[in-house]
């Protein structure tokens, strides 16, 4: 496998950044800046860097403010993810990168359990008017295997046409850096599957086919966002990585063992799962201050004692 020059690279990363997370013109700039910065460093071999090569950059970052170093490792793990993700290089480095002290992984957005039951729901309406249009089995196949299975938009959209099987109630992907894992396909999943197959036909090729390629992640990430619209969730809620999200806590919140989240996910290290055990702790966190019995109630204090009141923030 042979990784594209920098230039194409960035160029190429800057470009989905754009189209799937509907990055800003500044943020744009500011990533396009780091990497460029980064490849001059490493004399132009950014794209194919190892984990010395990477510990270069982290020397010449030494005189650096922790949050600019902290900035700059994470335009790189974006990055390089983001050639991971599309065959471009068939490792990710990124762990060789600095982590500064004091900074924390920003939690995931989720979708809670109504958004998601308002998608389905929008999509169903879709499907009965168009009486069962392509595009829209189609549609309700891809939002399935993203809720039903926690499949990154690469893997989705790149899946054989046998990949998912009415008798088999799971498929084996070979996700980030060539790692094969066994990934749950629910019966619904299956029956949309099976639907769109019986549609789609059954010639060898991808799932979901796109002319001579598969259905693009841009073309993915368009649709969920047109889904979202319809269903009454904002669009920039919503991805197929939000969906994936949404797919762990939801196990999570159901009682699934971290290590089979971890399995399932395709995590390489279970420090990145633990993450959605963050994600859970807030929001009991936000039930007990929003949900108690005593969260709008004044505290009782003795007679002739100053009364302490919540502060705005604490409800």
């Amino acid at each position: 496998m042979r990784a594209p020059d920098d230039g194409t690279a960035i160029a190429a990363f800057l470009a989905a950044l754009a189209a799937e997370a509907g990055a800003a013109r500044n943020t744009l700039l500011a990533y396009r800046s780091d990497l460029e910065l980064a490849s001059d460093v490493l004399e132009g071999r950014l794209a194919t860097a190892d984990a010395l090569a990477l510990n270069r950059l982290a020397n010449d970052w030494a005189a650096l403010s922790r949050a600019t170093v902290a900035r700059k490792s994470a335009a790189l793990r974006r990055f390089y993810a983001f050639l991971a993700d599309d065959g471009l290089r068939a490792d990710d480095p990124s762990a060789a990168l600095p982590r500064p002290g004091g900074t924390q992984r920003r939690l995931p957005r989720i979708l809670d359990h109504d958004a998601i039951r308002l998608l389905f729901d929008a999509l169903a309406r879709r499907i009965t008017a168009s009486d069962g249009a392509p595009a829209d089995v189609r549609l309700l196949a891809l939002m399935e295997l993203l809720y039903g299975s926690g499949l990154r938009a690469t893997e989705l959209v790149s899946l054989d046409v046998r990949a998912v099987r009415p008798d088999t109630p799971y498929t084996i992907l070979k996700g980030k850096g060539g790692r094969e894992r066994l990934v749950p396909v629910s019966q619904p999943a299956q029956a949309a599957v099976i639907a769109w197959r019986a549609l789609r036909g059954d010639a060898p090729g991808y799932l979901f086919p796109s002319g001579t390629k598969h259905l693009s992640r841009v073309r993915l990430f368009q649709l969920v966002k047109g889904l979202a619209a319809d269903a009454g969730v904002p669009p920039d809620r919503v991805s197929p990585h939000v969906l994936r999200h949404a797919f762990a806590t939801h196990l999570l919140e159901g009682g699934a063992d971290l290590r089979a989240l971890q399995t399932m996910l395709g995590h390489a290290d279970i420090a990145t799962t633990e993450i959605y055990t963050r994600v859970e702790t807030a929001r009991l966190v936000e039930l007990v201050m929003t949900r108690h019995p005593l969260s709008d109630k004044p505290t009782k204090v003795p007679p002739g004692q100053p009364r302490c009141r919540r502060s705005s923030t604490e409800k």
